[in-house]
């Protein structure tokens, strides 16, 4: 379930020019769980590597020195802190994580590809980013105690999910609300928070759209058409469903419907900072994009980054 540290370190740093090519990584078009498909994009598809954090990186202290002039305009409000030090820190009870930190460093998206003998496989392709410096996650918090032997944490509060978009290499535009929501992440061990600890878990997806959302020919969930009735095709039954007799063509653009899906992340400790009661490391990814309000298949999103938090 947790990645190996070399790999998920090497994934973060490649994939971070648009448009690079991507490394070849094959998987069976039958695993049906995001998980797997995660597995199967990181493990063994990277070079070995050291994690090299940014050269401007800034610790919380300073970042909390800043005025809001000085932070106006500047991105730092999309950036997480770093962490420097190498210490441990032990959990004892129930505790609260404050100010958790997730910046994406890059998204691939998969997609069918065929190799030259004209096999179709799946693989996970380099995007570039549409979306402006909005697309951290920031102020999470919630508690981390001892369950079964392990270490836990339960997500409570905060902002997360952000709205983003990325474009594939041939033009198309994939939005996706990267979520934390209602994250439960089990550790691999007991504690104590320190270089190497890792912890990981399901994440809820709410629908990108709202319900309030009407789409170009009008047609919503709560308010709008139910259908669009100028389209012709829906007097030959191209609209109904496939129960209905119809070809279910135009079924799902008219049936909206605001889907919840789920998603799963993990999370790697690179640095602790004992006496501020502080950590960071890097994350990785694994979620639905956006489904048009259920007219189109969800894409699978690969997201990799940096992350903070800190002990309150």
């Amino acid at each position: 379930m947790i990645y190996k540290t070399a790999v998920i370190t090497t994934a973060i740093l490649a994939g971070s020019e648009a448009y690079a090519p991507a490394p070849k990584m094959t998987m069976k078009s039958d695993m049906p769980s995001l998980q797997k498909i995660a597995t199967a994009a990181v493990a063994g598809a990277f070079s070995f590597g050291a994690f090299t954090p940014n050269a401007d990186a800034f610790t919380k202290a300073e970042s909390n020195s800043l005025s809001y002039l000085q932070v106006k305009g500047s991105g730092i409000a999309n950036r997480c802190p770093s962490v420097q030090g190498t210490g441990s820190i032990n959990v004892n009870g129930k505790q609260k994580l404050v100010d958790i930190c997730l910046e994406p460093v890059s998204w691939q998206v998969e997609e069918d590809t065929t190799d030259k003998k004209g096999n179709i496989k799946k693989e996970f392709v380099n995007t570039k980013l549409m979306t402006r410096q909005t697309y951290s996650l920031d102020g999470i918090s919630g508690t981390m105690e001892q369950k079964d032997g392990k270490l836990s944490f339960i997500e409570e509060d905060g902002i997360d999910y952000a709205a983003t978009t990325v474009q594939l290499p041939g033009g198309e535009r994939v939005p996706f609300l990267f979520s934390l929501k209602d994250l439960v992440a089990k550790g691999t061990t007991s504690g104590p928070i320190k270089e190497g600890f890792e912890m990981g878990g399901p994440v809820t997806v709410p629908s990108y759209r709202t319900g309030l959302f009407l789409d170009p020919k009008g047609r919503g969930t709560t308010t709008g058409y139910d259908f669009a009735g100028a389209l012709m095709a829906r007097q030959n039954g191209a609209s109904l469903s496939e129960e209905e007799g119809g070809s279910n063509n135009l079924f799902k653009e008219d049936n909206k419907r605001f889907e919840v899906l789920k998603g799963d992340v993990e999370f790697q400790v690179k640095s602790v900072n004992a006496e501020e009661k502080e950590f960071g490391g890097i994350f990785v990814s694994t979620q639905p994009s956006d489904t048009d309000m259920g007219a189109k298949v969800p894409k699978n999103i690969l997201t990799k980054g940096i992350f903070y938090a800190r002990f309150e």
